[in-house]
């Protein structure tokens, strides 16, 4: 009798109405193909004549048998015609279908909430979502409430996709759902709230970090996926250019002074840092990380959560952060004056310092830095070098063309016919493989500026920003916008790509 090993089972289910998913389990089997008069199995147990003899009878065609490993046939019934095989709009239908009279109107019992949320449609619809959501490789999952609907988006490769949205009615039992496995309370629904979950999916351990506030027609929710396999930890796939790369891993290497990576929330700066703390992480460094919240956890670094709540900030943990002997300590963000003191009196006691700043350059790093009271004759000691990013979308590889130019985008580039002389510029056409966005994954543009002897001077005077981007572009220093025309030149991702996320010209 033939066999069939594990990556032989088909990837779409055989649709057959009269078959549950239940009774394959019970006796162990899985269709494989069904042509007019035959079906195609595997059988755990291929003497199973009375499964055989009930198939027979009730489907009444005839049954063509191949052995298969019960643990791969399980695994091929889960994955074919469990929860997770059904589309999101049979669910959301079934869901309609079998739950009434939901309606946020602020007032339901909570008892009467709880069982909502906890009907087997609205458990299969959120796992539904999530699922979904982690097969697109989104980074947030959008539950918006408005007046008559109720929105479900997944943020991929940075940009908002509105994916299917169950009933407005269902809103309550599915916003509820989410609150109790974030172990939130569900009665309180006119204050934020912050939880976390965490689940196995597909055998990947994934945080989610749920957020909630109140709206003016219900609550609404946001899912930060946060997948531990999505962070990629190494330099050059993150998107640093071959000429940066060196100076930055001399830099990251020095024994005492502060770093810091400037961007807009969602530019990647965490990846960046964590990416640079691994580079360094050995059995000689003690690593101490200050994060609000701790996003992915590190082997060997010891992260430490800020709560503002019980008066655990930014500035309260790095004073104690000092006194734990570290080598290098991260501080997710440098907020206010406070803690900006404090942290460039560790740099220059002798430790590694990393840290964030929301600016759109480097050089509106030091800027921020001064306008918060910081000692200009202090910074210039201390900072060793600023690392503006963006995340672009890379052009999806299966559906990438040649193109020509948009003539707008030419001149917001500030491009003439000989800067673009023997460029081909590309574009996705949109396939299957990049869900027709003709995008597929991110990568990094980067504005470096190192922190030499003249700019050291600069920052003591207390120079304004256009002086010292002045003195750093003579000095050589590409820009972002200008490293985003290096990857268009690459072709790896568009022009409208780099003006989306630049804004200097």
């Amino acid at each position: 009798m033939k066999r069939i090993s594990s990556g032989e089972y088909p990837a779409e289910p055989v649709v057959l109405e009269a078959l549950s998913a239940k009774f394959m389990k019970q006796s162990k089997f899985v269709p494989l193909a069904l042509t007019d008069s035959m079906l195609q199995i595997a059988m755990a147990d291929p003497a199973d004549f009375w499964t055989i003899d009930a198939l027979k009878q009730g489907l009444g065609l005839d049954i063509d048998i191949v052995a298969g490993a019960e643990d791969d046939i399980l695994e091929a019934v889960d994955r074919l015609y469990g929860a997770g095989s059904q589309s999101l709009e049979m669910i959301i239908e079934e869901a309609g279908r079998d739950i009434f009279q939901i309606v946020d109107t602020g007032k339901e019992d909570v008892d009467q909430l709880r069982d909502l949320a906890s009907e087997a449609p609205i458990i299969r619809l959120v796992n539904r979502i999530i699922l979904k959501a982690v097969e697109f490789r989104a980074s947030d999952i959008h539950f918006e409430p408005f007046e008559d609907i109720f929105k479900v988006r997944f943020r991929v490769d940075g940009v908002l996709n509105e994916v299917e949205s169950p009933p407005k009615r269902l809103q309550a039992a599915i916003i509820s759902r989410v609150k109790i496995m974030a172990d939130l309370d569900i009665a309180e629904r006119r204050l934020p709230q912050d939880g976390r979950i965490k689940l196995k999916i597909s055998g990947r351990d994934i945080d989610f970090r749920v957020s909630t506030i109140p709206t003016l027609f219900g609550e609404s929710l946001v899912m930060r996926v946060l997948d531990r396999e999505m962070l990629i930890l190494d330099l050059e796939k993150i998107g640093f250019p071959q000429r940066l790369l060196s100076e930055y891993m001399k830099l990251i290497t020095q024994p005492y002074g502060m770093i810091l990576v400037t961007g807009p929330t969602g530019s990647g700066k965490t990846s960046t840092l964590y990416t640079s703390l691994s580079k360094i992480n050995s059995t000689e460094n003690k690593i101490i990380t200050l994060e609000d919240p701790v996003e992915y956890y590190l082997s060997g670094v010891n992260q430490i959560q800020v709560n503002p709540k019980i008066g655990m900030t930014f500035a309260s943990g790095l004073r104690s952060i000092v006194r734990q002997d570290p080598d290098i300590i991260l501080v997710g963000e440098i907020r206010d004056r406070e803690t900006a003191e404090i942290a460039i009196q560790s740099a220059l006691t002798g430790h590694l310092l990393f840290s964030t700043l929301h600016t759109n350059d480097s050089v509106g790093a030091i800027s921020r830095l001064l306008d918060m009271g910081v000692e200009g004759f202090l910074l210039s000691s201390t900072l060793l070098g600023v690392l503006a990013q963006r995340l672009v979308r890379v052009i999806c590889p299966e559906c990438r063309r040649p193109v020509a130019p948009d003539e707008k985008h030419l001149s917001a580039m500030g491009l003439t016919e000989k800067d673009i002389a023997g460029v081909t510029f590309y574009m996705g056409q949109g396939c299957e493989a990049c869900r027709h966005t003709g995008y597929s994954g991110r990568t990094a543009v980067f504005e470096y500026l190192a922190v030499d002897a003249e700019i050291r001077q600069e920052i003591s005077n207390k120079s304004d920003a256009d002086r010292i981007k002045a003195k750093a572009l003579a000095k050589g220093l590409v820009t972002l916008r200008q490293n985003g025309w290096e990857k268009v030149q690459e072709g790896v991702t568009t022009l409208a790509e780099v003006l989306r996320v630049t804004l200097e010209k």
